[in-house]
């Protein structure tokens, strides 16, 4: 299976990917779009004419966004919906509100490297934001992707994922000692094993998932880290806010992927799989382990058991 390339590279920006696309009458939802890379692929899928709901925690800043978009498109400010990732009752109450088809969902929120956070179910915060969160916003939301046969999901996930797979035995730091780099990187690899086994399980339903990295950019995800002072990354290789959402739109836009799901990209093209960090050029390749089948199917039914057992115990 060859490796998907496009036209578009490192330096190439969401408002360069997504022109000359016309997204008229479709529908696409982004989390986490009131700032950073969100906003800016919120942006972007606005100014191709699609109507873009921005799906976030802080509905007076989504609107502050929304309206931003709307002086710099000159179209219509995209619509505000409140969304917590962390509460299975927000996110059952965006799904139940949501009314006809859905054409592209960004899964694009997230925390990287809080401290050690568990949320009332006693989900290990960055999985429950990154990665469960989503999922349930995705499952609730597949009869809306499904509609009109050609539904994306696009997901955000980082080169991060490289630091641990998905423990599955304690995913929520049960036994052992938290470190928050290592859960990130587990709710990163779980956000590439969500697109293998979405695909899957939806292609037939005409949904295909894929992932991304979006290269280093400094935004407020960085407020655990440091931020610029940090030096988690050389500054050859920091990107703007714009070319960090240049690969998600490029996943929720572009013709080249048009019925192609379960892989992972960066810098606007698909990267090789790799079997140990050190193998692709930095913030480059994709871990073996998070395309891996099983794991993904795996992941799956995990996600689907605590997200049941939540219900019950509500």
């Amino acid at each position: 299976m060859s490796l998907i390339q496009t036209p578009f590279d490192f330096t190439s920006t969401a408002a360069e990917v997504a022109a000359g696309i016309d997204l008229t009458g479709r529908r696409a939802v982004v989390t986490g779009a009131s700032s950073g890379i969100g906003v800016e692929t919120a942006r972007a899928l606005a100014a191709t004419g699609a109507e873009v709901t921005l799906a976030v925690r802080d509905p007076e800043a989504g609107e502050r966004a929304a309206q931003d978009i709307a002086a710099t498109t000159g179209g219509a400010a995209p619509h505000v919906a409140p969304l917590d990732l962390t509460d299975p009752a927000s996110i059952a109450a965006f799904t139940a509100s949501w009314d006809g088809p859905l054409h592209i969902l960004v899964t694009n929120a997230g925390v990287m490297a809080c401290p050690e956070q568990y949320t009332a179910q006693g989900w290990e915060w960055q999985f429950a934001t990154n990665h469960l969160g989503h999922f349930a916003l995705a499952t609730g939301l597949h009869d809306a992707l499904a509609a009109d046969g050609a539904g994306r999901i696009v997901v955000v996930s980082s080169t991060g994922h490289q630091t641990s797979p998905v423990v599955f035995d304690d995913v929520n730091f049960a036994f052992r000692p938290y470190d928050p780099w290592l859960a990130y990187g587990q709710s990163k690899t779980a956000n590439v094993l969500f697109a293998v086994e979405a695909t899957r399980r939806w292609s037939s339903d005409g949904i295909t998932a894929n992932a991304l990295m979006p290269g280093a950019i400094y935004t407020n995800l960085q407020r655990h880290t440091g931020g610029r002072g940090s030096g988690k990354a050389p500054v050859e290789l920091l990107k703007s806010p714009q070319q960090g959402a240049a690969t998600s739109v490029l996943l929720a836009t572009s013709p080249l992927l048009d019925g192609i799901g379960g892989r992972y990209f960066v810098d606007c093209n698909e990267t090789k799989t790799i079997d140990r960090r050190g193998d692709a050029p930095p913030l480059h390749g994709v871990a073996r382990y998070a395309l891996d089948p099983a794991n993904a199917e795996r992941l799956w039914a995990l996600s689907e058991a605590l997200l049941a057992e939540a219900k019950v115990m509500a």
